[in-house]
């Protein structure tokens, strides 16, 4: 069982709701920098290749498992700031499960899943 996190898209942007999985991010891990660029986290990506480049390459690996580790709750963090709203969070196995937990208890939500 594993955490997901509901974020709400701010109203006049039209984009469906975002269900995130609290959990080990792989992409963080492998591709750091790039991930993060991918998500729209200029400057954590921009202190990120500082870091890559002053750190020997044993900090520069466990700078990679931190991201690896921490790069979920930056991605909703960074959801927040942008004005996405952090609606509610379901435990659920996976993520069908979680979407059905979540619209079990609030149908009104429906809506925010279509894009």
């Amino acid at each position: 069982m594993r955490p997901f996190l509901l974020h709400l898209p701010p109203a006049a942007s039209g984009r469906p709701a975002l269900l995130l999985a609290e959990r080990f991010c792989w992409w963080g891990l492998l591709l750091g920098p790039l991930w993060l660029l991918r998500h729209r986290m200029w400057w954590q990506a921009g202190v990120m290749l500082v870091l890559m480049v002053v750190l020997p390459w044993p900090g520069a690996l466990a700078l990679h498992v931190l991201l690896g580790f921490i790069g979920i709750d930056l991605r909703s963090g960074a959801l927040q700031r942008r004005g996405w709203k952090l609606e509610a969070v379901v435990v659920a196995r996976d993520e069908a499960t979680a979407l059905r937990r979540l619209l079990g208890i609030r149908p009104g939500l429906a809506g925010a899943f279509a894009p």
